[in-house]
């Protein structure tokens, strides 16, 4: 592919005037503290994108707590791999998905165990980053209460970082969060026939 001298000056115009713009919000967001992400939707990622900042955490030498709402198998990669980290408390504290356990009362038994140990984390200031693992399937069913869980995420250490994934995500919960990406579906091999694997899918 040619390139024209006009074709590379328009570019170069492109990009001087989004690096201005790009600088001028960096120049704008001065606040440090804590950020509340939720991530939501139908589509695959959720969690692993949570994960992927315990990663990025640790990398930075903050201390991380991990709740697992819902979710009760305790053979999957990211544990496997995070409780050899130090500075890592990881917990699965649920059942099983609701199609599983079939049992309502076990379920908001479950799910609020586990919110008495994010709790814990949510009070806890040395805890750098809270990831509460499909806790929004917890609050759609109404396992907790949202204004609860609210309230305790509001009362947090300033500078706690926390991240809640699961399909359906409140609308309360929406509103309070400072990011919220919506994982949307547009294939997924499931849907083709393929199984769940090891690395893939847990």
């Amino acid at each position: 592919m040619t390139h024209s001298p006009d074709r590379d000056t328009r570019h170069n115009a492109r990009m001087a005037r989004k690096k201005d713009v790009v600088d001028e919000k960096i120049a704008a967001a001065q606040a440090e503290r804590g950020v509340l992400l939720v991530n939501t939707g139908n589509g695959k990622g959720k969690s692993s994108a949570g994960f992927g900042l315990v990663a990025r955490a640790l990398g930075h030498g903050m201390q991380v707590g991990v709740v697992q709402f819902i979710k009760g198998r305790s053979d999957t990669g990211e544990e496997a791999f995070f409780r050899t980290q130090p500075g890592v408390r990881w917990h699965v504290m649920g059942e099983g998905f609701t199609w599983e356990t079939q049992d309502r009362a076990r379920d908001v038994a479950s799910a609020e165990a586990a919110w008495a140990l994010a709790r814990e984390m949510l009070q806890n200031p040395e805890v750098g980053l809270v990831v509460l693992d499909e806790l929004n399937i917890a609050l759609k069913y109404q396992y907790l209460d949202v204004e609860r869980v609210l309230a305790d995420l509001r009362a947090r250490p300033p500078m706690q970082h926390v991240v809640v994934t699961g399909r359906g995500a409140p609308p309360a919960l929406v509103e309070a969060a400072d990011t919220v990406t919506d994982m949307t579906p547009v294939k997924h091999a499931f849907a083709a026939g393929v199984k769940a694997m090891p690395g893939m899918e847990w």
